[in-house]
């Protein structure tokens, strides 16, 4: 069941890593998949880490969307679907001819900036927009696995309510991760060994799902804060080890 490339240790707490993900996604609307990408990214083989996170994002943005299904704009979507899959091919011809060590201080330097960074300035809602940011957050999920922040800025734009915000930003993910699993699986990744760290990393994931709306539902914005950022820049910071001794 569990993969050859993890220990019994690391693939729990990757489960457990997925149901905090989908709870902090759920209640403060961001912040789970950079979450989870840091986390995994210091155990999983660097090959595997973005169409792997990729299947477990699909899988718990999926429960995400159905629990959130009645307050999602089904119009955004369609548009963004257009641009994320012209976004989905250009990124994949690249991704997969990237080497470890660059791979790892993009990832690194990711989660740095999408923590420390500022975002870019609010967009002005169009169907152009929607297109073109489908396409340029879908190629850059490619590289980075966890695009949510980008995106986000796309899903802002609009002004939805904050059930809103999370339902529709829950589609976009899926539209985002569901086109890369089936790109990465058409160039040919092996995700089989990967299925039972999947299944039990949704499963946790949807729990996540109901525990964070039930917060939700109990509160305004939420911010979690000094804390975690200070956690994501230490799990950065030692991927920019590892790519440095990658160089060595």
């Amino acid at each position: 069941m569990i993969p050859e490339a993890l220990t019994a240790f690391s693939f729990w707490i990757l489960v457990g890593t997925s149901f905090f993900g989908s709870f902090i996604s759920t209640a403060a609307g961001i912040g789970g998949g950079v979450t989870m990408l840091a986390v995994m990214a210091q155990v999983m083989p660097p090959l595997a880490l973005i169409p792997t996170h990729g299947l477990v994002q699909l899988g718990s943005n999926a429960s995400r969307l159905t629990v959130m299904f009645k307050h999602i704009d089904w119009r955004f979507l369609g548009w963004f679907f257009v641009g994320g899959l012209v976004g989905a091919v250009i990124g994949v011809e690249v991704v997969t001819a990237l080497p470890t060590s660059v791979l790892q201080l993009v990832l690194a330097f990711f989660i740095l900036y999408s923590i420390w960074g500022p975002m870019p300035a609010k967009m002005r809602p169009s169907r152009f927009g929607l297109v073109a940011g489908g396409g340029a957050t879908t190629l850059a999920s490619m590289f980075v696995g966890a695009s949510g922040p980008l995106a986000m800025v796309i899903v802002k734009a609009f002004e939805y309510d904050r059930f809103a915000k999370v339902g529709t930003f829950s589609g976009v993910m899926v539209i985002q991760h569901g086109l890369k699993a089936i790109v990465f699986g058409i160039i040919g990744f092996t995700f089989t060994p990967y299925l039972p760290l999947v299944a039990f990393m949704v499963v946790a994931g949807f729990v996540g799902t109901l525990v964070g709306k039930r917060v939700l539902l109990k509160q305004n914005e939420n911010n979690f804060g000094k804390i975690l950022n200070v956690i994501l820049t230490l799990l950065a910071l030692r991927l920019l080890w590892q790519a440095g001794d990658g160089y060595l």
